[in-house]
């Protein structure tokens, strides 16, 4: 089967980019399948993302993901809270960006020190005005670092536990889709063409809150995900659960109420927690092999509620590297 493309840049902002070469990112850099080093890279049909400890300021594990596997990297996601009204992370975009992938900012409204009550950060103050001071500089700042970014906005809003969720913080019904038109229309009134935005959700749970009532509408969203994770049995109320069992209700949610492409925003599996991880993911690929309206996936390779990540064995890392080649 032919080799995946090198990198996939989101379709609206392809005019901005040029080739970047000799990079962490890349695998003739690091020792891995050589690429063309003067082209432009092609479009692809897919994104190949990671989290990463240390990402945005260190990208050696993603640079050393690449070279034991020689699977680049088209995206890397990383974090950063509205609190405290910091400046866009230009220089962090920037390092993300210098190793060939595109930067993807979960991009939070809260103080993660202070819980879900946060009235500040209530939905209806953000699409009432209250942050505008703070979104215009960064949407000008976004526009004068000028190059590809995934904007992730209030990500995993169906659930409970964070303050730009329905249903707390006393945010209400519609709240949460008024509030994201906003953001997106300040940045729109400034003339920002180089972002990409997200709408990430969690997988679908009993008691979350329905996606079609939370969609802002595809004239507001460039792309939709969702965050999902295989428990195992590292929790007392979980089980192992096959990646179809975990995304496919979601998937079919999402399908339903946007036209836009689909991306498996972050996914997870434990090594050693009721099932095969280099099983599962080697299933995982199989799946979305069978599913094309996929167009993209970042795997969460963190250890932090469990041993999410990518080469926690050799042998999920192989089964990353085997599915990964051809996604």
């Amino acid at each position: 089967m032919p080799a995946r493309p090198r990198l996939l840049l989101p379709t609206a902002v392809l005019a901005l980019v040029v080739a970047v070469t000799g990079s962490v990112l890349d695998p003739a850099a690091a020792g891995g399948r050589p690429t063309k080093p003067s082209a432009p890279a092609p479009p692809a049909d897919r994104t190949l993302g990671l989290a990463v400890a240390g990402a945005p300021t260190d990208l050696s594990e993603v640079g050393a993901l690449v070279g034991r596997t020689g699977i680049a990297v088209d995206q890397v996601t990383f974090y950063a809270a509205w609190a405290g009204g910091g400046d866009f992370p230009a220089a962090d975009a920037a390092r993300i960006a210098d190793a060939g992938a595109v930067p993807e900012l979960t991009w939070e409204p809260w103080d993660p020190a202070a819980g879900v009550d946060q009235p500040a950060y209530a939905l209806d103050r953000i699409a009432a005005g209250d942050h505008d001071a703070y979104l215009t500089r960064w949407a000008r700042q976004v526009k004068a670092w000028g190059r590809p970014i995934v904007l992730r906005f209030a990500h995993e809003m169906n659930g409970t536990w964070y303050p730009w969720a329905e249903g707390v913080n006393g945010n209400g019904p519609g709240d949460h889709a008024a509030a994201w038109r906003h953001v997106v229309d300040v940045f729109r009134r400034a003339k920002v063409i180089n972002v990409t935005w997200s709408w990430s959700a969690n997988v679908p749970f009993p008691g979350s809150t329905p996606l079609a009532a939370l969609y802002p509408g595809d004239a507001h969203v460039d792309r939709v995900g969702l965050d999902g994770y295989n428990w195992g049995t590292t929790q007392p109320w979980s089980t192992w659960q096959s990646f179809a069992e975990v995304f496919a209700p979601g998937v079919a949610e999402l399908d339903a109420i946007s036209g836009r492409p689909v991306h498996v925003t972050e996914v997870g599996a434990p090594e050693g927690a009721g099932g095969d991880k280099a099983a599962w993911i080697t299933d995982m690929w199989s799946w979305l092999g069978a599913h094309p309206e996929v167009r993209g996936l970042t795997w969460f390779s963190l250890a932090k509620e469990a041993d999410w990540r990518v080469d926690s064995s050799e042998a999920s890392l192989g089964a990353w590297a085997a599915g990964a080649r051809v996604f």
